[in-house]
């Protein structure tokens, strides 16, 4: 679908002039920043309820109720779908036999805008619940942004932008998704990124919110998207948060015995780990747009078969747009994270050591300390030694302690194994590191047999119960 952008102002308008569309505002922490556009465009009447910010805490528990799934935040997810769910009902007890012929909506928001300290950065929840007829059900868009300004009041006037969008969005743009994701950023260029969208109802039951993560990453909204086993949208913020996580990054196409292997090996062992609680840790499979663009396009479809593999696994999975580590250890850094945990193979651990030092000559302790911080814990897989690694012969394995890298960061990499920056993943099968996950892939694209015996036997039902891989 192509379409003009238009001016903030003029999707209010238009809106305003819907005689189907009326609805309410409630908006916490920013002002009344969304509502206030619907006003200035002239027409409110004919669209807007009322408009309300219950800003006092003891106001808004008394209306909303506590807080207690938000440990005492209210900016949080269930504090916005507690105010989705009080405006809704009241729109519907109050208006429906007198507005029988219009759609409902409630929009909502909890934001907390950049202080004067700069101690927080800015981000809230946004949501609209709306029908797109009368008599159906509604459905849900919700939506967490990271506001970028350096100014509260600039951050204000990002929140009323995004929140116009939103609204313009679901009512013109509901038959074609994608197109509905990319509207969310219309006049906000630069200025926030949305790490998280949820699209569902009964006009969006067709919609697979895996691809609504895939799309937020592809087009450039957020570096990092998070789906559950379930296929839902997540965001860090609501089931991280002080949290110590374990990420391995893969191509999971398809899963392969070894990479089960690093996984469980790794996992186990970073939970051991003296500074890390054991019952407050997380694992994320990792899957970077990079990897899925590897043949040069984007395929939905490859996506959508790692990512069934995946959740039947019962894993999380992130999607991001961080090619460099560093730039994913950034994004959780928001969320006081205690410890970060990154299981990968030698072979990925000697390319990042070889392109870090490549890329920073002139200052390689400050490239090395953003990718290795304290709190920081790489763990390396064994890969099978080749003639080209130049191994005595007593060596058969490539480990973090024999692993060939460039001699300018040999202090370096020393300090890195000497402070347990990067470690050994112990108790792994020797038996199974001649597995290759391209070679499985080529397998099962030829139809080759042998296959099966290289992945867990739960991805071997799948990929045969769904031809997964084969058109790919």
């Amino acid at each position: 679908m192509t379409r003009r952008i238009l001016e903030t102002e003029q999707k209010a308008l238009e809106i305003n002039l819907d005689d189907r569309v009326y609805g309410a505002f409630a908006e916490i922490g920013a002002g009344q920043e969304v509502a206030r556009h619907f006003f200035q465009a002239g027409a409110a009447a004919g669209t807007i309820a009322k408009t309300m910010s219950a800003y006092d805490k003891v106001v808004s528990d008394e209306i909303y109720g506590t807080e207690e799934q938000g440990k005492g935040r209210y900016v949080c997810e269930s504090r916005l779908y507690k105010m989705l769910a009080h405006e809704y009902a009241l729109m519907e007890g109050r208006l429906r036999m007198l507005r029988p012929e219009q759609c409902f909506f409630a929009f909502a928001d909890t934001v907390a805008a950049i202080n004067y300290q700069k101690t927080i950065k800015g981000d809230g929840w946004l949501g609209l619940r709306f029908q797109l007829d009368p008599a159906s059900a509604t459905n849900d868009l919700i939506v967490h942004v990271k506001l970028l300004d350096q100014d509260n009041r600039l951050q204000q006037q990002a929140v009323g932008i995004l929140g116009v969008n939103m609204l313009y969005a679901c009512f013109r743009y509901h038959k074609d998704p994608e197109v509905l994701l990319q509207s969310l950023m219309d006049n906000l260029s630069g200025r926030v990124k949305i790490d998280m969208v949820r699209l569902i109802g009964p006009d969006f039951s067709h919609i697979d919110n895996r691809l609504v993560c895939l799309w937020l990453v592809k087009h450039k909204l957020t570096d990092v998207a998070i789906f559950g086993p379930d296929g839902n949208s997540l965001h860090a913020g609501e089931f991280l948060y002080r949290k110590s996580i374990l990420i391995a990054r893969g191509s999971y196409r398809p899963p392969t015995l070894v990479q089960q292997d690093m996984i469980r090996c790794a996992y186990r062992q970073f939970r051991e780990e003296p500074d890390v609680e054991t019952q407050n840790t997380f694992f994320l499979a990792e899957i970077t747009l990079d990897n899925l663009s590897a043949d040069g396009t984007l395929n939905e479809q490859d996506f959508l078969d790692r990512a069934d593999i995946l959740c039947a696994l019962g894993q999380t999975v992130i999607l991001s747009d961080c090619l460099q580590h560093k730039k994913l250890i950034a994004y959780f850094a928001d969320y006081k994270i205690p410890r970060i945990g990154l299981a990968m193979g030698a072979r990925k651990l000697q390319n990042i050591l070889r392109e870090t030092s490549e890329a920073n000559p002139d200052n390689l302790l400050a490239a090395f300390g953003e990718v290795f911080s304290r709190n920081i814990r790489f763990y390396v897989y064994p890969a099978l030694a080749t003639e080209k690694d130049a191994l005595p012969d007593d060596q058969a394995l490539i480990t973090a302690q024999n692993l060939p890298f460039p001699a300018v960061i040999h202090f370096l990499y020393d300090h890195l194994l000497e402070m347990r920056n990067i470690v050994d993943i112990q108790g792994f099968n020797p038996a199974i590191l001649g597995i290759y996950h391209k070679e499985v892939l080529r397998q099962i694209r030829q139809k080759e047999a042998g296959w099966e015996e290289k992945v867990p036997e739960q991805v071997a039902l799948l990929i045969r119960e769904k031809r997964l891989f084969e058109s790919v």
